[in-house]
């Protein structure tokens, strides 16, 4: 097992800020330096174990999807080498967990897209039939593929809260407040850009989700982020149909009426909900072998998807 990177400490470059699981640089006016950190959130709170490899995992991953979807949709990467960007004693920290990357305008929401009924979907289900306020055929049972992929935008919450669902309409109020200005002379709208990151977001998830099924692997549900250019481009950012952003299942373990077992950090979230704990920092410690046990299964899942083993 590989050290773990719990947070980069990169000198050369300013930071602009550390997220749940990234760091982030200024690389001149019009690019980022992302690295990804081996930490670990659940119920959105930051555990102090980090998960050793999670962090290459999560880049080498994104990186493999942005590849093979890149005739979607544009995306975030530059090409540069992160490693030409830092100190020489630094580029240890980002090798095979950095990349450089164009320096977007976020869209203000999460693009989520489910494929199946679980999760807070299956409870929203039962409870009124309908996902999110997109009605559903009666009698599904859990985990059930739905009829066809749904989009059902989330509000971007800060640090330490909890995501929103909202309608797509109220997607379409917040990206008009927030792309105002950057989209301004353009001849588009924020309200056009969201319907844009929907119709991005249902066909990756849809491509993304028939390939992994050809490497034994469900894509439940995943989410998205875009960014948009001077020029009103969308572009795919953040990560893609990782671990972190998305729910893995087995194809031969599925079984429809049964949660089935995930690749995802739902083990960690499965071993914390056994413990005393009312889900708000600081979190309890995590064991050794839940530790292990949850690093394996982030590098299964990329070995399996990609048919590549992990670049240490």
């Amino acid at each position: 097992m590989t050290q773990a990177l719990y947070e980069s400490s990169i000198k050369s470059l300013p930071l602009l800020g550390r997220g749940k699981v990234r760091d982030i640089y200024a690389v001149g006016d019009d690019k980022l330096l992302i690295v990804t950190s081996d930490r670990l959130s659940a119920f959105d709170v930051i555990l102090s174990n980090p998960i050793p490899s999670k962090g290459k995992v999560l880049t080498q991953l994104a990186n493999f999807w942005f590849g093979k979807l890149a005739h979607i949709l544009p995306n975030q990467l530059t090409g540069i080498d992160p490693q030409s960007v830092v100190a020489a004693d630094e580029r240890e920290q980002v090798i095979g967990r950095g990349l450089v990357v164009k320096r977007l305008k976020p869209l203000p929401i999460e693009a989520v897209v489910r494929g199946y009924l679980i999760g807070s979907g299956w409870k929203d289900y039962q409870q009124t039939g309908a996902v999110c306020g997109i009605k559903l055929p009666a009698g599904l049972q859990l985990a059930a593929k739905l009829p066809e992929p749904i989009f059902t935008p989330a509000s971007k919450a800060e640090q330490g809260e909890h995501d929103e669902n909202i309608s797509f309409e109220q997607a379409q109020i917040n990206c008009n407040a927030t792309l105002a200005d950057i989209l301004k002379g353009t001849g588009k709208t924020g309200a056009q850009a969201a319907a844009e990151a929907r119709d991005a977001a249902i066909a990756l998830y849809s491509e993304a989700a028939d390939f992994a099924l050809t490497r034994g692997i469900i894509i439940a549900d995943t989410k998205f982020e875009f960014g948009v250019d001077a020029a009103g481009t969308l572009h795919l950012i953040d990560e893609a149909l990782t671990p972190d952003s998305s729910r893995f299942w087995p194809a031969d373990s599925y079984k429809l009426g049964s949660n089935p077992p995930s690749y995802d950090k739902q083990y960690v979230r499965d071993h914390l909900e056994t413990l005393d704990w009312n889900k708000k920092a600081p979190a309890p410690s995590l064991p050794a072998e839940v530790i292990a046990r949850t690093s394996e299964k982030y590098i299964e899942a990329f070995e399996q998807l990609t048919g590549q083993k992990l670049a240490d």
